[in-house]
């Protein structure tokens, strides 16, 4: 066994390398036998040093203003990585679709004839007791009839290497950048690890994601205007905004760059005003429209939300997705799925009390 691995325990929990010490699984034996081909611990340091300094050339970071030795960091970067065989995969997205689809339905019930609550499998008093309920959004018809378009659901292997959902995250989600960068340095660090696995690639997500929103936009629209809405420069996910926005080819603005006349939104151009019809906000529900929500936000375009009961523009996600990623309300998502597609969860939660 390689040096790189003789003091590694795998004892008291599921490890993804090694089904027992010193014996890889399957799918991990090519990753084994090249990290074994190396020299030593020296070699992986250097290659980490590598990852590291390309991640700070190529701008890849996170504020955290806490940190009295600077706000800018890196991405934490592992060289060793999670390898997801093809059957595996199939039933991660098996069990996403299902979720995601379940989930859009809840959040088109309670906003609209509230029968999972009538009919008692999701208590009134969870729902509308969440900080995430949005009554004013009960009754707004929403652009194909889709709340989440831009889902992170965060993955947990259990003791016996099921997975199991940990939580959802259906309100902003962020951390796609850092995955597209991530392969960019990989492919640099291990030049030939990623062709000899055949992995699949990652290259299209912007590409989706564009056509995703460009397909959001009101269906009296043949050529919208997309934009990706941003806190600014200080938010801790700015470089995930810029680098989207950049990769899609979509102008980023702030909220101070949008006005709403006539209950249209539009952009601020030195040609003038310029229709908007998609956002992609990264702006929380509370800051997004201050004559809705926060009064005091400064972030958000007053008038927003007259714009989008009009159907005049669509949020991407949409504003009130967030009662559906409460921690209370995840307990329940077993029964949310059984309700509305009359079958099993694929993906079980974590084992949960309330």
């Amino acid at each position: 066994m390689p040096d790189l691995f003789a003091a590694y325990d795998t004892d008291k929990f599921y490890d993804e390398m090694f089904a027992a010490p010193g014996r890889p699984r399957p799918h991990y034996q090519r990753l084994f036998d090249r990290f074994g081909k190396m020299e030593g611990i020296s070699d992986l340091l250097d290659r980490q040093r590598t990852a590291d300094q390309t991640f700070i050339n190529r701008g890849v970071t996170f504020t955290v203003y806490s940190d009295n030795t600077g706000t800018e960091k890196i991405f934490p970067f592992d060289l060793i990585p999670r390898i997801i065989p093809a059957h595996e995969w199939a039933h991660l997205e098996a069990g996403l679709r299902q979720r995601m689809e379940a989930l859009n339905l809840f959040l088109a019930d309670i906003y609209g004839e509230q029968r999972i609550i009538q009919e008692g499998i999701v208590p009134r008093e969870m729902v509308e007791t969440s900080k995430n309920f949005r009554p004013e959004l009960v009754g707004v018809p929403i652009a194909r009839g889709l709340y989440v378009h831009i889902n992170g659901t965060d993955l947990v292997r259990d003791q016996h290497g099921d997975y199991r959902v940990l939580e959802d995250n259906l309100r902003t989600p962020s951390g796609v950048s850092y995955v597209l960068e991530d392969r960019q340095v990989m492919k640099r660090v291990f030049p030939n690890l990623l062709r000899d696995y055949r992995v699949r690639p990652v290259e299209t997500y912007t590409s989706d994601l564009l056509a995703l929103l460009v397909h959001l936009a009101p269906a009296h629209v043949p050529d919208p205007t997309v934009v990706l809405l941003t806190p600014g420069v200080y938010n801790s996910a700015y470089f995930e905004h810029s680098f989207l926005a950049r990769q899609m080819g979509i102008e980023i603005v702030e909220g101070s760059d949008l006005l709403v006349e006539n209950d249209r939104v539009f952009m601020k151009t030195v040609a003038g005003p310029t229709p908007v019809h998609v956002i992609y906000r990264r702006i929380n529900d509370d800051f997004i429209d201050p004559e809705v929500f926060n009064k005091e936000s400064l972030l958000g375009v007053p008038g927003l939300m007259r714009a989008v009961r009009k159907g005049n523009v669509t949020l991407a996600n949409a504003v009130g997705t967030g009662v559906a990623d409460d921690k209370a309300v995840y307990a329940y998502v077993p029964r949310i799925i059984r309700y509305y597609l009359d079958q099993e969860p694929i993906l079980p939660n974590v084992e949960t009390y309330i």
